[in-house]
């Protein structure tokens, strides 16, 4: 873990796939720059929230092929598996949980970032004269003349009808996808409706199957059977060689929601709920009315259909919005840019206009495109971002008035 340096270069908010693969990028092209930034995570570890996420939801394997990773050699994984080759999962070679979790603690002890990471929150950002305050849940502060917000986290998705309910429920009988950790419930015999279409619907379909409950799974369209959550092709220039040719911001963000066309389930996941006799599926329905009563749920759907069940669980994904993230309030007062449903406009280094603040994830979508919140988007974003960073930085002393204030070349990376 490291130690709290209250001024440094280059502060990266979570350390999730995305912020190790800036950092393996970073240091790829230039070693000199390890004591020029800091990592801050409330986990305090490397990839603590994937790992927990994975555990809860019991993921046997990625959805991404083994070429997709936080290391800056593409094959690398590969190489790592050469001895474990029974944790590569049809079709293109995806990586188990624990093959990928095991490769990752390898990324990091090759590229010395054990003690990259200082536990804590970051509260808040404020910009400062040219740089930025990174307010820290334990009260202290650290400036920074360059922030990457890489946490890619998004706000739950909320259904209208949960807001609407009248009578009061245990906590436990509707849950979110992000509070639920399958290894503590006990399901046998339960009849639990999971609303959504996501790959996230089909683990928790999977689990509550495999612990004795019967399902039903509702989607408000037909089910969506994919391999990946956008096509290959938004890989390389195939698409984003459009993609990156439309001017009009708008018109991207329309490109981005038709390729990823909502939430999707792997042929593997759909087989295996469809080899069970313990589930249904509802389809092209929603929820009109729930109520809880006698101890479980009434629930009324658009087409009239009406069930009892013990518990609800709720997989409806994520929305990102920059101008709703709390981190983003006052770095958005400073650098204004246009916000297209959500997503700010970014120069091409994915930084908001005049200032050296980067984004990664879904928030960088306007450029990287479908899969930014992807690991192939994390290692596209860690090219570009570095390429900014280590090329085209702003020299942000003609921006500060106050000698006081004043960043020399060295700082920020031009020499």
């Amino acid at each position: 873990m490291a130690s709290l340096i209250t001024q440094t270069d280059i502060g990266i908010i979570g350390a999730g796939p995305q912020a190790l693969t800036l950092v393996t990028h970073l240091l790829q092209k230039k070693k000199q720059w390890r004591s020029r930034f800091i990592v801050i995570d409330p986990q305090g570890e490397w990839l603590s929230q994937w790992r927990q996420q994975f555990k809860a939801l019991e993921i046997p394997h990625l959805r991404s092929p083994a070429v997709h990773h936080p290391d800056p050699y593409p094959y690398a994984l590969r190489s790592f598996a050469e001895n474990r080759p029974d944790e590569l999962f049809d079709p293109y070679d995806l990586p188990g949980t624990k093959l990928f979790e095991d490769f990752c603690a390898e990324v990091v002890k090759n590229w010395g970032l054990e003690n990259s990471i200082y536990q804590a929150k970051v509260v808040k950002i404020v910009p400062i004269k040219g740089k930025f305050q990174l307010f820290l849940s334990d009260n202290n502060i650290i400036t920074t003349s360059r922030v990457v917000l890489a946490t890619n986290q998004g706000e739950t998705q909320i259904p209208p009808w949960v807001n609407k309910i009248e009578t009061k429920y245990p906590q436990d009988r509707l849950a979110y996808a992000r509070q639920i950790n399958l290894a503590n419930l006990k399901l046998k015999g339960e009849r639990i409706l999971i609303i959504g279409g996501g790959l996230t619907s089909g683990h928790l379909a999977v689990g509550g199957i495999n612990r004795g409950a019967k399902i039903t799974l509702m989607t408000r369209r037909n089910l969506q059977v994919k391999l990946f959550d956008a096509d290959p092709g938004w890989l390389g220039p195939k698409y984003l060689k459009g993609f990156e040719a439309e001017s009009n911001w708008n018109h991207r963000w329309e490109m981005i929601q038709q390729a990823r066309n909502g939430g999707s389930i792997t042929p593997k996941i759909l087989g295996e709920l469809r080899r069970s006799n313990n589930i249904e599926f509802w389809e092209n329905c929603e929820v009109r009315e729930a109520k809880w009563e006698e101890n479980r749920w009434r629930v009324i759907c658009t087409n009239d259909l009406e069930k009892d069940f013990d518990r609800i669980w709720l997989a409806t994904g994520t929305k990102f919005n920059a101008q709703e993230n709390p981190l983003l309030t006052e770095v958005l007062q400073t650098y204004p840019t246009e916000i297209i449903q959500g997503l700010p406009v970014i120069d091409k280094y994915l930084r908001l206009p005049k200032s050296e603040f980067y984004l990664m994830g879904a928030l960088a979508g306007l450029q990287i495109g479908p899969v930014a919140r992807n690991l192939a988007g994390g290692r596209k974003a860690s090219e570009m971002i570095v390429q900014g960073m280590t090329k085209h930085s702003y020299n942000l002393a003609r921006q500060v008035k106050s000698d006081n204030a004043r960043i020399d070349s060295l700082q920020l990376g031009i020499i």
